[in-house]
């Protein structure tokens, strides 16, 4: 109950009121209905941070939600002030608000329909066989098939990083440097500059997650504690050139950073958890907003403002104002349900096919009269510009649902060493932060890799004894012992 408390004063009293502090309140029907919102989302968060099993894939959902969405708007609209120039009248406010109001409850009920499934099926679990989802989590970590991604990692870096312009420099410059560098290289398709920096970035992290954290024999295997000691130097080396806060976004890099953290047994305990949750909230609030200053090559001076400040003039924090010009849009292009299709399909060149659906971001920046069109499109926007309320109320239904069956599934597995599970769970509740803010064209192309690559160094729990045969099928295991190597942590 103290903790409870404690969060409660924090999340619902005391952030809000530092906001509504000052003068000149602007009153509106928007700001009363975004109190909602901000009352929902505290309290969904109070509980995770309180409940006596981590969640992970809840705290990145409500985490993003109560920031991007409950304190931003309510500062924004107490203000009257945004980041863009762009401005929608009373009625698209309001409209904006029950628009995310409808995903959060959505979300909700998604949450509470499958935690009920989970209850039905612990009261008969000696009938119930796994479900896919548990089938998928339970699988091990493969020594060989993760040595041969080692080895695919260190290739593609020895090939693609040297051949770039600007060569090794460019990784820590600035993400403008970088862009830029990969622009000039002739080819002329940014797609395919992204998809080269992707490309590197995936593998190093999921080669270095799995030499942390494959299994051991107990009777010992000396080739592959030879290779771990071999490779992971060079592999927390190559992290830090392709995944450096320097050059990849800052969401990319906490996604990296959290992953590790929880990744780790000791960590993903709930003391533990509620200590790097309430870090990682303090640090999204104080840190996040500077944390963008290696991200042009000519930098602003480094100037230090009020929490309101930074929400109502920072484009960080535009998803708000985003879900408000989607709306707008909305009234006079209409729905497109045909779009769904862009993010689903988006490894399809357009070449292929010319009308494709273009990035939602960029639509909705240029329906405002923006020059910069580099924005977000939160998934409350993406999927009402499918088909209105009815598709938001089945996005996050699902999301909720989907979710939550993540979330148990890792806290039955949490004790199996090298099980995807304890690296796919962490990884995808805070890219999940990503895919909130959009826009998904943008986003997805890296999540299919974030999936597809462990499941390609995974074997089913059934066969990962074949990997290595001096281990008795039911002998238990535990984590390698790795070498001091200085690593992240």
């Amino acid at each position: 109950m103290a903790a409870v408390s404690l969060w409660a004063v924090v999340l619902l009293v005391l952030l809000p009121g530092l906001i509504l502090q000052s003068d000149g309140t602007h009153l509106s029907v928007a700001l009363a209905v975004q109190g909602v919102v901000l009352v929902h989302t505290g309290v969904a968060l109070v509980r995770v941070l309180t409940a006596t099993r981590v969640q992970l894939v809840a705290l990145g959902f409500w985490v993003f939600a109560y920031i991007w969405l409950g304190l931003a708007p309510l500062a924004q609209l107490a203000t009257d002030a945004f980041p863009w120039s762009y401005r929608a009248d009373e009625g698209t406010a309001l409209t904006a608000v029950a628009v995310i109001e409808l995903g959060l409850l959505a979300h909700s009920a998604g949450t509470a329909v499958a935690a009920r499934r989970e209850r039905t099926r612990a009261a008969r679990s000696a009938a119930c066989s796994p479900g896919l989802v548990e089938r998928l989590l339970s699988r091990r970590l493969a020594p060989w098939r993760l040595l041969s991604l080692c080895g695919l990692a260190l290739v593609l870096a020895v090939l693609l990083v040297p051949g770039q312009p600007g060569g090794l420099s460019a990784y820590f410059t600035s993400r403008q440097a970088l862009r830029e560098a990969g622009s000039a290289d002739g080819s002329g398709d940014a797609f395919l500059s992204v998809l080269r920096s992707w490309c590197l970035s995936v593998p190093a992290l999921w080669a270095l997650l799995g030499l942390l954290h494959v299994p051991r024999a107990p009777g010992g295997d000396r080739l592959l504690r030879a290779a771990r000691h071999l490779l992971l130097p060079l592999l927390l080396a190559l992290n830090v050139v392709v995944n450096n806060p320097v050059s990849k976004p800052r969401f990319w890099f906490g996604t990296i950073v959290l992953t590790l953290l929880f990744a780790m047994p000791r960590l993903c305990r709930p003391r533990a958890f509620r200590v790097i949750a309430a870090t990682l909230i303090t640090t999204v609030l104080l840190v996040f907003p500077y944390s963008d200053y290696f991200r042009y090559s000519d930098r602003e001076q480094f100037t230090v403002v009020s929490l309101s400040a930074q929400f109502t003039t920072n484009g960080d924090y535009d998803a708000f104002q985003q879900v408000q010009t989607g709306i707008d849009f909305a009234r006079g292009q209409g729905f497109s349900p045909q779009d769904v299709l862009g993010p689903v399909l988006f490894a399809v060149p357009r070449s292929v096919w010319p009308d494709k659906p273009g990035d939602t971001g960029i639509a909705l920046a240029e329906y405002a009269g923006y020059d910069f069109v580099n924005l977000s499109a939160p998934l409350w926007i993406e999927s009402y510009l499918w088909a209105g309320p009815p598709a938001v109320a089945a996005v996050f239904f699902l999301l909720g649902a989907v979710g939550r069956r993540l979330d148990d599934v890792h806290h039955r597995l949490r004790d199996r060493a090298g099980t995807l599970a304890t690296l796919l769970v962490p990884a995808l509740a805070f890219y999940q932060m990503i895919f909130l803010r959009g826009s998904l064209l943008g986003i997805v192309g890296p999540l299919a890799l974030l999936v597809t690559v462990p499941l390609l160094i995974t074997t089913p729990t059934a066969r990962a004894p074949r990997l290595v045969p001096s281990a008795p099928p039911t002998a238990p295991t535990r984590p390698a012992q790795l070498p001091a190597t200085g690593g992240p942590t």
